[in-house]
């Protein structure tokens, strides 16, 4: 084996140990931004407004005898009980000194 074969070889096996580096570090941040995004208080609100609308949607469509759909929900809920739902928790919130 000549040594620039060696040299081509020893360069592709450190490319490659780079390459899973790489990959692992980006690995390691995906999952610590997943758990920050997880935890944050915005995902925690949207959660929450996103099982108000998902009850809106049964209680609609058990009403009307056919699934509304969630477009349709979500509009509709909006449009009557947001702005009420969301004093209520920020009140809620507000009393009991925890975050929402």
């Amino acid at each position: 084996m000549n040594v620039i074969h060696k040299l081509q070889q020893d360069e592709e096996m450190a490319l490659d140990a780079l390459g899973e580096l790489a990959q692992k570090d980006s690995t390691e941040a995906t999952i610590a931004e997943d758990a920050m995004i997880n935890n944050s208080e915005s995902y925690k609100e949207f959660l929450a407004e996103r099982q108000e609308i998902l009850c809106h949607k049964w209680i609609e469509s058990e009403k009307a005898g056919y699934d509304i759909g969630f477009e349709r929900a979500l509009l509709d809920w909006t449009l009557k009980y947001r702005a009420a739902w969301r004093v209520k928790r920020y009140r809620k919130s507000a009393l009991t000194g925890c975050a929402l």
